[in-house]
């Protein structure tokens, strides 16, 4: 197994619709995949239809994607993405919904007027961003408002009159809710239990403002493309109206349909209104059609509106797939029950009928996880020919999805080639081949340590856990060692969590972590080898980069590293940044080494403080001694009474392993950040370095010029400007 570079990309739009539910992706990783392939044609595979932005990613390269879509709600996402009306079309279908008359008032004007509220400034009647709820409650506590009149904004307390027209949108809600059952599921379906639970996480008010346009969208005469972007705004206020909005939010990505303590009840009407700006800057438009029609070689999207085990069937024949590409799914239960709500609602019940298992199901845990997703990369497996790569990404990543993952692609027969990780925060990347099945062997707790004790020893540093479990993992799968025969897979899951618990257990392992489970905190080697570690290695590399190509862009520096630091090395923006504020300077778009940075002023300083180091210590009465680097102040009898070593670099691991303790390290100010940040990453590192003084260039120079200094005023000299203070960006991932 090969390590593979990370790929970097583009942090996309956390604005997008419905982007609190997609996985989050960069944008730009799987064209920077595909262009590093030799593909033999050029049909791809995304074999989860997950994430949008992915497959439209793959189509713009000049691919043609083939895409299972089993969820309408992703199907339509993708659809509205890959072609959205013009902006002019959802100007116009908004504008005929408002006109609509209810009773004596045009509709938009009534639906808005149920958000209405007093401005506590100038008491004007405005229309509210927000009330705010506490779970359980029958009545707001609070609101959220802009006054376009005063502008007065902010939070407030709910009036008497807010509490009020809630309770009396309440009165009616029982016939509202039983309408939107009825779009989802019938009176005599057994199922309606399930369909009534989901419901209930919607409050009167938007349940009523909701059904009221649901209502209206198949009555109104519009064109095939206004009535796609109506529908596309009315998707939108099915997500705004919901209680898993929380206040302050803490959840900004659900994953359970659970309402909290404290939330956010939206005003329905304004995401309508908001939602043109959303819908309309999806960029240029792909090429888009349902199976089996045909789409240019050029490049586009082929939806299959199933499951692939149905693909399965009737692709292998017909289309040859040169690699897959997909977003691996992650449970979702809020997300996926919510889209067979507002699937009936907005396309009835016949597209609710192949989702419906997504009602029923309330518990999804790893164990259903990992026996789905095996479910799915078996059929995968028999659809490729063998050798097909399969480039997969992993957001949110945790060790449980990893282990599911891995698992079930494994048992599957799929050969891991590698897993290229930066920090818990970003999407792992995982590639596989297809191929074929192998006998599968029994874990051993001495190669599982063995490869654990391998990768800490080469990245020099702890680790957090799952860096470690991924490259565990990696052992495992490579020798075909996660699932036995006749082992079900929530078994395979415990065994190899206690392989990892048994294996961590080690004396040889270190815990750094405030709490004893063993997911928490960094791991290390008790004994670590004395070498470079992966944060001084990085740090050395920009520098030579910044030195040999000035003028260099972020993203240049980051593509170089993680070719040179592939897979479970990734090094993380924040250590990479860290560098770069430490030795240079941003313009424009590049960065630049400071003046006082480049290799020969830094050597002229090196030389400028040893000199510094020996005056003062003259000065004291010192007589002093050059040893390889090290610098010592030696008192009348020999004996030495201060030891420095002076740095140019943030190297400090090298000169504590050839120094004694009590070396003063004298340092630039503009290592003191960075000195700082590693040992934030590092906690052997930081209780090393609490044996050590550390002084800056610029206090050496103050302290030669004052014109009294004593043995004891030195000491308190240096004790005065601790790393701890020094300013810089501290980014601590």
């Amino acid at each position: 197994m090969d390590a593979l570079p990370y790929l970097s990309g583009f942090h996309a739009a956390d604005s997008d619709p419905l982007a609190r539910f997609l996985p989050a992706l960069e944008e730009g990783v799987a064209s920077a995949w595909l262009a590093r392939q030799n593909l033999k044609g050029n049909w791809v595979l995304d074999p989860f239809g997950f994430s949008p932005r992915l497959t439209l990613e793959i189509a713009r390269s000049g691919y043609r994607v083939l895409v299972t879509a089993n969820n309408p709600v992703s199907r339509f996402l993708l659809e509205m993405f890959a072609n959205p009306p013009a902006r002019a079309d959802f100007v116009a279908a908004l504008a005929e919904l408002s006109a609509i008359k209810k009773g004596e008032e045009r509709l938009g004007a009534h639906l808005q007027s149920l958000y209405f509220t007093q401005c506590e400034k100038c008491e004007a009647q405005i229309s509210a961003q927000a009330f705010l709820w506490r779970k359980g409650s029958t009545a707001p506590y609070g609101k959220i408002y802009a006054c376009p009149h005063c502008g007065d904004t902010g939070e407030k307390l709910a009036s008497n009159d807010d509490i009020e027209r809630a309770v009396k949108i309440a009165a009616t809600d029982s016939l509202h809710r039983s309408r939107a059952y009825e779009k989802v599921i019938s009176l005599k379906d057994e199922d309606r239990i399930y369909a009534e639970e989901a419901i209930a996480h919607y409050l009167p008010r938007p349940l009523y403002v909701l059904t009221t346009i649901v209502n209206r969208l198949d009555s109104l005469n519009l064109s095939a493309e206004r009535k796609r972007a109506l529908t596309a705004l009315a998707l939108l206020a099915c997500d705004s109206g919901n209680t898993l909005w929380a206040h302050p939010s803490e959840r900004p990505r659900p994953k359970q349909l659970s309402t909290p303590n404290q939330f956010r009840e939206n005003n329905v009407w304004n995401a309508l209104e908001s939602g043109i700006e959303l819908w309309t800057k999806t960029g240029a438009t792909v090429p888009c059609a349902v199976w089996k029609n045909k789409i240019p070689e050029s490049g586009g999207i082929l939806i299959y509106e199933g499951r692939l085990k149905d693909l399965a069937r009737e692709v292998k024949k017909e289309i040859p797939i040169a690699a897959a590409i997909g977003s691996v799914p992650r449970p979702n239960q809020a997300f996926w029950t919510l889209s067979a709500l507002w699937a009936g609602w907005l396309w009835g019940r016949d597209a609710v009928e192949p989702y419906k298992v997504a009602l029923r199901r309330r518990r999804y845990d790893w164990s259903w996880n990992v026996t789905a997703l095996h479910s799915a990369f078996n059929h995968l497996n028999e659809l490729l020919p063998d050798d097909v790569p399969f480039f997969a990404l992993l957001p949110e990543p945790e060790p449980a999805f990893l282990t599911s993952a891995l698992t079930a692609a494994s048992a599957s027969a799929f050969i891991l080639q590698g897993v290229a990780l930066r920090t818990e925060y970003d999407s792992v990347q995982v590639t596989w081949k297809s191929g074929q099945k192998q006998e599968p062997q029994n874990p051993s707790v001495s190669n599982l340590r063995k490869a654990i004790v391998e990768y800490l020893e080469t990245r020099g540093e702890p680790a957090s856990y799952l860096h470690i479990h991924a490259a565990g993992l990696s052992a495992l799968a490579e020798s075909n060692a996660l699932k036995q025969s006749r082992v079900e897979f929530d078994e395979a899951l415990r065994k190899i969590y206690v392989l990892f618990d048994t294996v961590l257990k080690d004396s040889q392992f270190a815990h750094y972590s405030t709490g004893e489970h063993i997911e928490t905190g960094l791991w290390g080697l008790s004994s670590p080898a004395q070498k470079d570690s992966l944060s001084d290695l990085v740090e050395m590399a920009i520098v030579n980069r910044l030195q040999k190509n000035p003028n260099t862009s972020s993203l240049e520096i980051e593509d170089e590293l993680y070719e040179q630091f592939k897979g479970l090395f990734t090094p993380s923006k924040g250590l990479i940044y860290a560098v770069l504020n430490s030795y240079a300077q941003k313009e424009s778009a590049t960065w630049n080494l400071r003046a006082e940075d480049r290799a020969a002023n830094r050597r002229a300083e090196l030389r400028e403080m040893y000199a510094l180091l020996e005056s003062i210590g003259r000065r004291l009465g010192y007589k002093t001694q050059t040893t390889n680097k090290l610098l010592h102040w030696n008192d009348a009898q020999g004996k030495t009474a201060h030891s420095f070593y002076v740095l140019a670099s943030g190297l400090v691991r090298r000169a504590l392993e050839s120094s004694h303790e009590d070396t003063v390290f004298v340092i630039p100010g503009g290592r003191a950040a960075l000195i700082a940040y590693k040992q934030e990453r590092d906690p052997s590192l930081k209780a090393r370095m609490k044996k050590h003084r550390v002084a800056k260039y610029r206090l050496l120079r103050s302290i030669a010029e004052l014109p009294v200094l004593t043995r004891e005023s030195f000491i308190e000299q240096i004790a005065s400007d601790p790393i701890e203070k020094s300013e810089g960006q501290m980014m601590m991932f």
